[in-house]
């Protein structure tokens, strides 16, 4: 256990919304605003709104960018959940306690929830950012142990799910679903009070509204089977446009600047001897130029 700045190990520091409470909750939501899907996107000359979902997480940079770039994102947005959560639990002194009293648990989850705010309603894109899985996760797994065990918990099932269904939006919803449930085992095991686990019941139920609500286009697309899988599954091109290419302009495979040239049109292409499909016979060559032509 950390000391405070007391110095007593293991005692929480008796503070509420006190300027230090307030420094440490608005660092959260600036460092959780940080788009990193944006900037990744950006270093690859892509403007990931404008492609894929729109969306700037993960999973869309992912579906734009490429798998490893799409788990660089998840990885950055998950750190900038987890690491002002883990800070403000050590300099609160409350890291591995289940026995917080409820002051101390309410600022920490403050924190916590700061930092997925910040990613889901970023200062910096005018609000409009992610959906908060990445970063609620990394928050929650900040919160060492009353959130933490649970979060793993949560990610066993996400996994699962998505490997038998290869949905991430409906995957996500029910995974984060699973969060008080594990809340609830560990009072259980813990001896802990579930009146004194209030706050971590509150701020679980409020991570799970927030991402039913950003994940509600994906649940209704789920619902009338229109919902994109993993590995391009839905099946296929069903969700999108019509005409529309695959991949964005320049963007081929994954690789910017990439080759991405159109077919030739092979009915187009005079060949003799050779028949094409709605003609009735072969197409000869073009006759050779007049040796009386202008320039010959």
């Amino acid at each position: 256990m950390l000391p405070n700045r007391h110095g007593v190990a293991g005692y929480p520091k008796a503070i509420s919304m006190t300027p230090d409470a307030i420094i440490l909750i608005s660092a959260a939501y600036l460092a959780g605003s940080v788009p990193f899907g944006v900037l990744i996107a950006r270093s690859r000359g892509v403007d990931l709104r404008a492609h894929g979902s729109g969306n700037v997480g993960a999973t869309n940079v992912g579906r734009v960018l490429g798998r490893r770039w799409g788990m660089l994102c998840f990885a950055l947005d998950l750190l900038k959940g987890l690491a002002p959560t883990l800070a403000a639990g050590a300099w609160l002194g409350a890291l591995g306690r289940t026995d917080l009293p409820a002051t101390q648990a309410w600022v920490w989850l403050a924190v916590a929830v700061a930092a997925v705010l910040g990613h889901v309603f970023p200062v910096w894109l005018r609000f409009r950012g992610g959906k908060g899985v990445a970063t609620g996760f990394g928050a929650a797994l900040g919160v060492f142990p009353m959130l933490t065990l649970p979060a793993l918990a949560s990610l066993v099932v996400w996994l699962a799910l998505v490997a038998a269904t290869k949905y991430v939006g409906i995957s996500s919803c029910i995974a984060a679903l699973t969060l008080p449930i594990g809340v609830a085992v560990l009072v259980a095991l813990s001896g802990a009070t579930h009146t004194g686990a209030a706050p971590f019941y509150a701020a679980t139920a409020f991570l799970i509204a927030l991402v039913l609500w950003r994940h509600r286009s994906n649940i209704a697309r789920t619902l009338a089977g229109t919902e994109n899988r993993v590995g391009g599954g839905r099946g296929g091109a069903r969700g999108r446009a019509a005409g529309a290419p695959r991949w964005p302009p320049g963007l081929r495979g994954g690789v910017i600047g990439g080759p991405s040239p159109a077919r030739p049109d092979r009915t187009a292409m005079p060949e003799t001897g050779r028949r094409l499909r709605g003609c009735s016979g072969p197409i000869p060559h073009p006759p050779p130029p007049s040796l009386n032509a202008p320039g010959s």
